[in-house]
């Protein structure tokens, strides 16, 4: 297979958590043995987690050798009173980074040898909350790392280099137009402020009446609600809806909400006014908005505004459409998007667009 082959599983990997990572970057790899056969496919999924070059060794070691794996349930278990027992288990928790990159050092057998490694941004150099990554690829014996894009922030960036000067074969630059998209947000939000617009609808395109979407879909916009720095909503959805508007599904804490209106006539009773250590405040401009993460959610109309450029400098649209017809109107917009990412939640669709 080609490497833009590759690159490309490493990417979609990572869009599955694009905003999640805030304030990280979303980045994907793929680890491949010496044949071009693929050992495993991770992402970073949060920001504390693993990185996705640790995260994917991790893995491709645990499909290589099953005794490894059992090693690994035994002594994490223990060390940190877990009741792992399945890889699903482990691909979705905190796993502790320093624990994780020991054990890959004491125990990889250098089954890696040789191995190569597709990622979407170059290995960091640094140890940080985690180890760096560009050393561990080092000291595994990878024989050739492909790269994305460079990290051009001074404290992480310098992998590139470790590995050059290990005798690794460096290979940059594949499909690095599609891995800047993916990019975006992080470079945005670290410059000022990234906003995007959210909204669920049915098969046949109706956004009212209640919820819409599948439990995984709402999960997984709850989990946003959870990283980011400010929700804004709509003063009519507000009105007709009577949100709460947390992140109960996802365990974290509920999001500040901004509610844009001219009108400043609220029922205090509404669900989102209860909500424990948030700050409600109503805003007739959003443009004096200076938060760097922002979601935006509404209906037909605040998507209007922002098609027209009227809020915001808000580029990026995220659609949850449900497998289920509803019988109300539809949305009317002539709103033109183009696809970043779409993929699946259980029966639902969901993808990133943007606003063209």
């Amino acid at each position: 297979m080609s490497d833009e082959f590759y690159m490309d599983l490493a990417l979609n990997e990572a869009w599955k958590y694009q905003i999640l990572t805030y304030p990280n970057p979303a980045v994907g790899c793929v680890i491949c043995d010496k044949n071009g056969k693929i050992l495993s496919i991770k992402a970073h999924k949060k920001a504390g987690y693993l990185h996705a070059e640790p995260m994917a060794i991790l893995f491709a070691l645990f499909n290589l050798n099953d005794e490894i794996l059992n090693k690994f349930l035994n002594e994490y278990n223990v060390c940190f009173t877990q009741s792992f027992k399945t890889l699903t288990e482990l691909n979705e928790a905190d796993l502790d980074a320093k624990f994780c990159y020991e054990f890959i050092l004491n125990n990889h057998g250098n089954l890696l040898n040789d191995a190569s490694a597709y990622v979407t941004l170059e290995p960091c150099s640094h140890h940080g909350k985690t180890p760096a990554c560009a050393i561990l690829i080092k000291q595994l014996g990878f024989k050739r790392v492909v790269v994305s894009v460079i990290d051009e922030n001074e404290i992480a960036s310098g992998g590139i280099k470790i590995l050059k000067e290990a005798g690794i074969d460096v290979k940059i630059g594949v499909l690095k137009e599609h891995t800047k998209k993916l990019m975006l947000p992080f470079k945005t939000w670290l410059s000022g402020n990234f906003s995007f617009y959210k909204l669920a609808m049915s098969a046949n395109g109706v956004i009212t009446g209640g919820i819409i979407s599948n439990e995984l879909s709402r999960t997984h916009m709850h989990k946003l609600r959870g990283v980011i720095d400010l929700l804004v909503i709509g003063g009519n959805t507000v009105r007709v809806d009577r949100p709460v508007l947390d992140a109960r599904l996802a365990n974290a804490k509920a999001p500040d909400v901004a509610i844009y209106s001219t009108k400043r006539d609220f029922d205090t009773d509404i669900a989102l006014f209860s909500v424990k250590n948030r700050n409600v405040e109503i805003l007739d401009n959003l443009e004096v908005i200076n938060k760097p993460l922002v979601m935006i959610e509404g209906g037909e109309q605040m998507l209007k505004k922002i098609a027209l450029g009227e809020i915001l400098n808000v580029k990026w649209v995220l659609i949850y459409q449900s497998s289920e017809f509803k019988n109300a109107d539809n949305i009317k917009l002539d709103v033109r998007l183009k696809p970043l990412y779409e993929g699946r939640l259980g029966d639902d669709r969901y993808g990133w667009y943007e606003v063209c």
